[in-house]
């Protein structure tokens, strides 16, 4: 089945999903500090979807979002923290 990426933010709140046919398989949630710096402070990967990549996909989407968008990202949520510290051509979104 096709995967696909929603995003939403509404008063400084956010969230990413990753959608496989119409079902959420993983959601990202961030808080808007400024204009141009989020935390995430949370990433959950369904069960039925744990093991197939899907928690690396979305934080994968969330760095193309920051990056496109110019923004930076405190990572408070352990497991996005874990993914972008591994991912050295990531951490350039990192908040400093």
């Amino acid at each position: 089945m096709e995967r696909s990426f929603s995003y939403t933010e509404e008063n400084a709140k956010g969230l990413f999903e990753l959608l496989e046919g119409a079902e959420s398989i993983a959601r990202m949630t961030f808080s808007r500090i400024d204009p141009n710096n989020v935390i995430i402070d949370h990433t959950e990967v369904a069960p039925n979807a744990k093991g197939t990549g899907a928690g690396k996909a979305i934080v994968a989407e969330m760095v193309r979002w920051a990056r496109a968008k110019n923004q930076k990202v405190l990572p408070l949520c352990t497991f996005a923290n874990a993914m972008l510290e591994r991912n050295k051509d990531w951490q350039d979104i990192i908040r400093k």
